[in-house]
């Protein structure tokens, strides 16, 4: 399929000014990248600091406005519609649905009604998720018939949506990331070095429950693969979602303490473990402590009850089906993923 006018895409990316947006952008600005860029809009409800002269226009707008799709839609060759409520826990049905789902079918009208040829849709593994173990599944398991969480139903909702409106004016695909690590790391890391820091480091669990984690830059690698899969003509790409991981299951504490700690913070005490049923009574009490304060000051607890299900149920699968149909291989390896996020997070006060 052709190009805009120029030497590439013309291209919109939703949710640029989050963590996985910041780095699908480096990945878009970079030499290598697979997809040449023409024009970057990126729209976000939140600034976009620092791309100054990078080819990229900054649009400060909401999913949940069809005109502003629209007007952002206009002359663009690909969206990758990133943008979502990531939550915890605190925010409502109504809310969570408005931006996940009913963003989405916003913008995929905004994709019919402009003449875009190709979305890449963000989704999640939590599509499939009902707090039940589920070891080495691949993308032909079915769904749930009952979602844990507003986040799961909303995500699951919208990626069907997805899917089902890949036709002959669009083509689309649908990526499940796992656990997105890396610089910048604002779900993960930052807790956890947080906790660190106060001299008291609780781990949830008995570390025997696995799941799947994945770089940022390779998940941004893939979404780039996978945009020029659909704009290439790549059929077996088209209506379909794909896992996104790079390495091999781990224990989701185990692998977060080993980046804590070579970025120079002491873990103690060294084996605290909360059994699950304790820590879901406190993730209960967390909630509601959100839940009560919402009116005054509104956060999200580190600790909720899907958190506590999810990182102690095991949860694994592979990216075989992505390489398959796209040719996703890790574009940063193992250790120079581990050494970016470490360096990014590196202890600067002294002990």
């Amino acid at each position: 399929m052709g190009k805009s006018e120029g030497n590439g895409y013309n291209i919109l990316l939703t949710g640029g000014s989050g963590f996985l947006g910041r780095a699908i952008i480096r990945e878009l600005l970079d030499g290598s990248s697979p997809l040449p860029v023409n024009e970057l809009r990126v729209l976000d409800i939140r600034p976009l600091p620092g791309t100054a002269g990078q080819r990229v226009s900054f649009i400060q707008g909401d999913v949940r406005d069809p005109e502003i799709l629209a007007d952002a839609c206009r002359g663009t060759d690909l969206v990758i519609h990133a943008a979502a409520i990531v939550d915890w826990g605190t925010k409502s049905k109504e809310e969570i649905l408005s931006v996940n789902y009913g963003g989405t079918r916003n913008m995929v009208d905004a994709c019919l009604a402009t003449g875009v040829k190709a979305l890449v849709y963000t989704s999640s593994l939590d599509v499939l998720y009902d707090g039940k173990p589920l070891l080495n599944v691949d993308e032909q398991a079915p769904y749930p018939v009952g979602h844990s969480t507003s986040y799961c139903e909303s995500k699951y909702l919208a990626e069907k949506l997805v899917m089902d409106s890949d036709g002959n004016d669009l083509k689309t695909c649908v990526l499940r990331p796992a656990d997105i690590y890396g610089e910048g790391d604002p779900y993960h890391i930052g807790s956890l070095v947080n906790m660190a820091r106060t001299g008291f480091y609780v781990r949830l669990g008995n570390g025997s429950s696995k799941c799947q984690h994945v770089y940022v830059g390779n998940i941004a690698h893939a979404h780039l693969l996978a945009a020029h899969a659909l704009l290439d003509g790549n059929e077996r790409v088209r209506g379909k979602a794909y896992f996104i991981t790079d390495g091999p299951a781990s224990n989701f504490f185990k692998f977060f303490d080993s980046i804590v700690q070579a970025a120079g913070y002491r873990i103690w005490p060294k084996n605290l473990w909360l059994p699950r049923r304790l820590a879901y009574s406190l993730g209960s009490i967390s909630e509601a402590i959100a839940f009560l304060l919402s009116p005054v000051k509104k956060y999200s607890p580190k600790m909720s009850r899907f958190a506590v299900t999810y990182t102690c149920t095991d949860y694994t699968f592979s990216s075989n089906r992505a390489r398959q149909d796209f040719g996703f291989v890790p574009m940063y390896g193992e250790k120079e993923a581990l050494e970016r996020t470490v360096n990014h997070f590196r202890r600067k006060d002294p002990d």
